[in-house]
């Protein structure tokens, strides 16, 4: 089984969007049961449309189940040194022109590059490391 790693911050964004999810398929069970009240499925598309959306929404829950199952969560605060390594920032200066952007190497479902973090296994963070 293949470990996910993932910052403790990571991780508990992980845990709050799955029960998010949770509470989504929820409701839509709900709406389910509401389409269904108005008579012939056959063509009712609020039905099919909110069966449709409830199928995405648990295949989405296993993912992030099985996501925190193997989550291995690296506790960075504890890292120190020159080293670069999962969870360092890293500044990168373009030699061109003297600009600079700085990165957080981070586990692949924490990544966002507005926010200035790269995936572990981009190949900008593999050359780094």
């Amino acid at each position: 089984m293949e470990k996910v790693p993932m910052t403790p911050e990571g991780y508990a964004a992980l845990k709050e969007l799955l029960k998010e999810k949770k509470l989504e398929i929820h409701k839509l069970a709900k709406a389910i049961g509401e389409a269904a009240e108005e008579g012939d499925l056959k063509e009712n598309a609020e039905y099919h449309a909110c069966r449709e959306r409830q199928g995405m929404i648990k295949a989405q829950v296993v993912d992030i189940e099985d996501k925190l199952a193997r989550a291995d969560v690296i506790d960075t605060r504890r890292m120190r040194g020159e080293r670069v390594a999962f969870g360092a920032w890293v500044t990168l200066e373009d030699i061109d022109n003297a600009s600079q952007v700085t990165y957080r190497i981070v586990g692949a479902d924490e990544c966002d590059i507005e926010k200035g973090t790269i995936s572990v296994t981009s190949p900008v963070a593999r050359a780094l490391i």
